[in-house]
């Protein structure tokens, strides 16, 4: 249904609508966080290596005390080509929300403009009170359709954007998470893997000169055979172990040229200028407790934003239900070159023509469709709601699992210590006596395999303990705040998008970036 109303009264009715309109209720439920289950602390909380105290975690592998690591985190998060992508994705959300808040104001502006020429039937009904059979008609003007926020729908569309755009947020700090962490255990690789390959061929020298023993004393007919091909075998196993020792270093200096924005790339020069051994963990970690995983993990947040836009969807679908009220009217200028009339009255006032009304739409026989769809948008609420609630189960248990391992590998390492000293020992035992005729050869090539195993194992244990440090920081969701102050996307990016499309004043991180505090759900659209 509809009126019209006189043109002097519009600024007026627009107003008390606009008001009126945003001033109206919401319909569905506001987000409301779920109740998630956090221990009081962690299972090892008691183990003086760890303190609950909390910690600083924005640079954590500085407690590594390795420059080389330093240089290599600060390099990735310049360079690295997934984390330049999630920071596309905050500007998408914010030009998503842009999209939205445009449907706070008249959803439909058009201007049209025609010239016809018309020639009428003589033979027509019209030919019975008029004799204009052939005329041309031109006209120009405005339509627009405002569909009033008079339950809320658009309103919660703005609010599901918003903490879309929040989401996008932490969707990319949770991507810088995994790009430090994965950075540190690049680099803990290449650099066991560089330690392992020292002890192989430090053990190598070792077993030729056993070999040469064995040989010397077949020829002096003291030994047999066997003891020579015995020392070959050991020999030639050792010797086995350093092309795949070379193949796994091969391939973590790959994965961390890739995390570097780089083809696979000689790091030799990147590597160097620091210490070359594994990086040694600190004595003492601070973990703080399991709560702070709340605040602290970028895809705790991710899960829960997630679920607060989806909760403003299910506003959206169920405003459906009731009628909507929209303003519609059009304006404009129409003549035709009839009678005293000609097309160049056109723009005369008296040619203008116009209407304004209010219009009524109720959806009432939908079939149970807008029901279901409130229903569907429900069930995928609960279904994050959910996912986070197991969001934060599964980090409780990522930093349980990684605390375990950083602590027993600290075990294990101090045992590993011991032994291997005790098989460097018994390995100089076994050659003395061996050279002195005491014992076979057997002795020293079965020392020889211990001490080969021990210092590697060791070796291994040493790359564990760092490697579950890292894995800590990680699950405890330490590392995004480096990007506090900083811009998620680069000016070269920028500069790249704006000379291709019209970003207008959007690409400036005062549009794209979340304020601290919320902005109210009815604002000016972007232009």
């Amino acid at each position: 249904m509809g009126w019209h109303l006189g043109f002097g009264r519009l600024p007026t009715v627009l107003l008390i609508l606009s008001a009126f309109a945003t001033g109206c209720i919401k319909v569905g439920p506001d987000y409301a966080q779920p109740p998630v289950d956090t221990a009081a602390n962690w299972l090892d909380a008691q183990d003086p290596r760890l303190k609950t105290n909390a910690m600083e975690q924005r640079n954590w592998w500085k407690v590594f005390n390795d420059p080389v690591l330093d240089r290599l985190i600060d390099a990735a998060y310049r360079q690295n080509l997934p984390l330049r992508v999630a920071g596309i994705r905050v500007l998408e959300a914010r030009a998503q929300l842009g999209i939205v808040v445009g449907e706070l104001y008249p959803q439909v502006q058009q201007a049209f403009g025609a010239l016809q020429y018309n020639r009428l039937s003589e033979r027509a009904v019209q030919g019975a009170f008029s004799r204009i059979f052939n005329y041309t008609q031109s006209q120009i003007g405005l339509t627009a359709s405002w569909e009033l926020d008079f339950w809320g729908r658009f309103r919660r569309a703005v609010e599901s954007a918003d903490y879309t755009l929040l989401a996008s947020l932490a969707d990319y700090d949770n991507t810088l998470v995994s790009l430090t962490a994965d950075v540190a255990l690049a680099y803990i690789l290449i650099r066991t893997a560089e330690k392992r390959l020292e002890i192989a061929r430090r053990n190598l020298e070792t077993q030729r000169e056993s070999l040469r023993i064995a040989e010397a004393r077949f020829r002096g007919g003291t030994t047999s055979q066997r003891d020579v091909e015995q020392a070959r075998t050991v020999l030639a196993s050792t010797e086995a172990m350093i092309p795949a020792l070379d193949i796994t270093l091969r391939q973590s200096t790959n994965a961390l040229s890739v995390l570097l924005g780089m083809p696979p790339t000689d790091l030799t020069e990147w590597l160097a200028g620091g210490p070359s051994g594994i990086p040694v963990a600190p004595p003492v970690v601070a973990v703080g407790i399991p709560a702070e995983l709340l605040r602290r993990r970028p895809d705790i947040r991710l899960a829960e934003l997630q679920a607060a836009a989806q909760s403003a969807q299910i506003g959206v679908a169920k405003a459906d239900l009731y009628p909507a009220f929209s303003l519609t009217g059009q304006f404009g200028f129409l003549a035709a070159d009839v009678g005293k009339a000609s097309l160049s009255d056109m723009f005369d006032w008296r040619s203008r023509f116009g209407s304004i009304g209010p219009t009524v739409r109720w959806n009432i026989l939908n079939y149970g469709q807008i029901t279901n769809r409130v229903r569907m948008e429900d069930a995928r609420l609960q279904e994050l709601l959910i996912q986070y609630q197991n969001a934060v189960l599964t980090a409780q248990r990522e930093v349980e699992d990684n605390l375990i391992a950083f602590l027993k590998s600290g075990d294990r390492a101090r045992f590993l210590a011991e032994s291997t000293e005790a098989a460097l020992r018994s390995l100089d035992l076994a050659v003395l006596q061996y050279r002195q005729g005491i014992t076979d050869f057997t002795t020293v090539l079965t020392a020889q395999q211990a001490l080969l195993n021990e210092q590697d194992n060791l070796a291994n244990t040493l790359g564990d303990i760092a490697r579950s440090l890292v894995g800590v920081y990680r699950a405890l969701g330490g590392g995004w705040e480096i990007r506090e102050g900083q811009d998620v996307v680069p000016e070269s990016v920028k500069r790249v998008m704006a000379e291709r499309t019209d970003w207008g004043r959007m690409l400036s991180p005062a549009f794209y970036l979340p304020p601290p505090e919320p902005k109210p759900l009815v604002r000016p659209p972007d232009w």
